[in-house]
């Protein structure tokens, strides 16, 4: 990780010891103002009996199958006041309701910490061809723009992105700005509005109505 982090010019500290920053967590007193994490999907052999009385399970316990939900809570556990994530997961995370995952999403949802979801597109990745999705997550929707209390802005990007290869998708420069633009502009209420298809901004009231699922497709439309 820190040669990874070296060579592309970032200065980094991992810690006083080579650690699984989850289960050894080397800066046990900071909370952090941006997180960014692609954690390993879907990870069943993560030790989750080892860990049934964390206090880092705010919205629930997290199956010992799957560490998905883990992930979700230990980012959000280490975030300051105000802070902001943003996570890429296995788009099952955003559906799935196997072993009280289900009942984990709708307490994060209900807890107002889910401010953005964005499905991407297939073939994005070199290891994987699978479709993802991103989690953008707050634990105070009143910071960084307008008071977005009780919503979550929902973007289907999955038709972005021109194929570079056979195999290989890329989000051209003009993808990542037409996200970025959509977000900012919904955080800020500056020229956003829904369009179907690919965005839509909607309530707490409107995702329980849906089950707690967080599947953009089924809030933009088609």
């Amino acid at each position: 990780a820190a040669m990874n982090l070296a060579i592309r010019g970032f200065a980094s500290d991992l810690g006083k010891e080579p650690a699984d920053t989850f289960g050894r967590d080397q800066h046990p007193d900071v909370k952090f103002d941006y997180i960014l994490a692609n954690p390993p999907f879907n990870v069943s052999d993560w030790g989750g009996e080892k860990y049934q009385d964390d206090p880092r399970w705010k919205f629930g316990t997290p199956p010992p199958g799957n560490a998905n939900y883990a992930w979700l809570q230990h980012i959000l556990w280490k975030l300051a006041p105000g802070g902001q994530a943003g996570v890429v997961l296995a788009n099952g995370s955003m559906s799935s309701n196997t072993s009280g995952e289900g009942d984990i999403r709708k307490a994060m949802i209900q807890g107002d910490t889910v401010e953005v979801m964005i499905s991407l597109p297939s073939q994005l990745f070199f290891n994987v061809q699978i479709p993802v999705c991103l989690w953008f997550l707050v634990n105070d929707k009143t910071k960084n723009g307008r008071d977005r209390s009780n919503e979550t802005l929902f973007i289907d990007a999955r038709n972005l992105g021109t194929m570079e290869t056979r195999v290989i998708r890329v989000l051209t420069d003009d993808d990542i700005k037409k996200i970025s633009e959509t977000v900012s502009s919904w955080r800020n209420v500056e020229g956003y509005e829904d369009i179907k298809g690919y965005c839509k901004s909607s309530t707490i009231e409107a995702i329980e109505k849906n089950g707690f699922v967080l599947t953009p497709g089924r809030y933009v439309g088609f």
